[in-house]
């Protein structure tokens, strides 16, 4: 990925604009272009080798992704079974919490019936303390008329005398039984509270995993986006690769053959009679210039925007903005490096100059329609398409980038084409 900014440094560097020759201008040879041919061979190969590197990145990212989702599926289920734990201890507290509500008018029953047993208890007591206890049961035996009626009287006060004793255990007892079911009933509101709390820190420390998770998810589902746009970037600048080993292929047969066409000419020309016309020795026709100098103006129209900062961004080359159907043309002669549909570019030319033994590039962006192909040798000020509105463009107009050597992905070449179009 690193290679990125540099893998295009010299992919326009061909010679290509030898093709179209013109005083001053001196043409790269055969075996110079067969030299860059094989380094652009070897360009291809490493980016080649990137979009490989990159795919196993993904790959690598996705396979870490299905892992990760795993992860969330059982913290998921964790999260779910926790929930119904803690819903089953809710539901159980509102048990024991009805329990001790029925409890509590259970107690007061109780209570009730305990007030009233001490109030015959205190009654008791009285008489005791009245006729001296045990003496009032002697002058009960004593007032027998007969055996028979003292065996009834002594009868009746055992009976009179367990009974008291039974009220005095059943009192023990009923207050034996309260104090245990308070505290029954209160240990077991206490353990299902702490049970609750302690299912609540498990699910808050599970969904913290699973934030945790979450987090890390986008973290990777954010990388395979950037390595995804990388390896489209890549794919892009192979594409440009190859379309440029193409010009290169094209650019050596043409060169042979008009050092075949120049070879001849000069033939003829040295067979004719002495003072017989010239043609100039040359077999090539140029069109006229549009206008003087290496470059003319791409398009009609206002300059809507510099080269410069702009937008919080680098603007890397100029706007020409106009209405209608806008004509654009070549800047210079050249030869296409390639015509295509770019995601930012829209419909975009690049084009390839050699200009007194100096490589330009110049870009043509957000075009209605291209004219010309790949490949194509084009001249100065030959119409390559319209003006437009594709691409990441906002409004009809043209951007136009000038790059002194080739074009890069990072535009290190870039300059202002003010200093070279007439505008």
């Amino acid at each position: 990925m690193k290679k990125k900014a540099l893998i295009l440094n010299t992919v326009l560097m061909l010679g290509v604009g030898s093709l179209l020759s013109v005083p001053g201008v001196h043409a790269a040879s055969i075996s110079d272009m067969e030299s860059k041919k094989q380094k652009i061979q070897e360009q291809r190969s490493d980016v080649q080798s990137d979009i490989h590197n990159a795919e196993k990145e993904i790959n690598r990212l996705q396979n870490e992704q299905e892992k990760l989702n795993a992860e969330i599926k059982k913290l998921d289920i964790s999260i779910s079974d926790t929930n119904q734990k803690i819903r089953e201890k809710n539901e159980q507290i509102a048990q024991t919490k009805a329990e001790i509500e029925k409890l509590k008018a259970e107690i007061e029953v109780l209570k009730e019936r305990i007030k009233k047993r001490n109030e015959v208890l205190k009654e008791r007591a009285r008489s005791f303390q009245q006729t001296g206890g045990n003496v009032s049961y002697l002058e009960v035996l004593l007032g027998a008329t007969s055996f028979s009626d003292f065996i009834d009287r002594v009868s009746a006060i055992s009976t009179i005398i367990e009974a008291d004793q039974d009220i005095l255990r059943q009192h023990e007892v009923d207050k034996k039984n309260l104090e245990l079911k308070q505290k029954q009933v209160e240990e077991k509101l206490a353990s299902l509270e702490t049970m609750k709390q302690e299912l609540e820190g498990m699910k808050a420390e599970l969904e913290q995993q699973r934030k945790k998770k979450d987090q890390i998810m986008a973290q990777l589902q954010e990388k395979e986006k950037h390595v995804e746009e990388e390896k489209l970037s890549l794919q892009e600048e192979a594409e440009i690769l190859a379309a440029q080993q193409a010009a290169i292929e094209k650019a050596i047969q043409l060169e042979k053959k008009r050092r075949a066409e120049l070879e001849a000419a000069r033939k003829r020309a040295a067979g004719q009679a002495k003072g017989n016309s010239s043609s100039g020795g040359s077999s090539e026709t140029y069109l006229p210039p549009v206008s003087s100098g290496s470059f003319t103006r791409p398009a009609s129209g206002r300059l809507s925007s510099t080269f410069g900062p702009r937008w919080g961004k680098f603007h890397y080359g100029i706007d020409i903005a106009a209405r209608g159907d806008v004509p654009v043309v070549s800047a210079a002669d050249g030869v296409v490096v390639r015509a295509y549909y770019s995601s930012t570019y829209g419909n975009c030319v690049f084009i390839s100059h050699s200009i007194d033994g100096q490589i330009f590039t110049t870009v043509y962006a957000h075009l209605d329609s291209i004219s010309v192909g790949t490949g194509q040798t084009v001249s100065k000020g030959q119409m390559i398409g319209y003006m437009g509105n594709t691409g990441r463009s906002y409004g009809q107009h043209l951007h136009f980038e000038l790059h002194k050597g080739p074009w890069t992905a990072s535009k290190s070449n870039a300059v202002d084409p003010l200093r070279y179009v007439p505008i």
